[in-house]
């Protein structure tokens, strides 16, 4: 019986802790994004303002 416990906790833990995996990997992705995004816009607004 305690095999089987055992053996149905890792069948459970093991598929939360790839989506928990996943989501962390999704959020650094997103905030790297966004802060290119943002850098790229900063440098427009910059460039745009020195040409006048």
């Amino acid at each position: 019986m305690p095999k089987a416990v055992i053996a149905m906790a890792c069948c459970l833990c093991l598929p939360t802790l790839a989506a928990c995996g996943n989501t962390a990997y999704g959020l650094k992705k997103d905030g790297q994004e966004a802060s290119h995004a943002m850098d790229n816009a900063t440098h427009r607004v910059l460039s745009s303002g020195a040409k006048k």
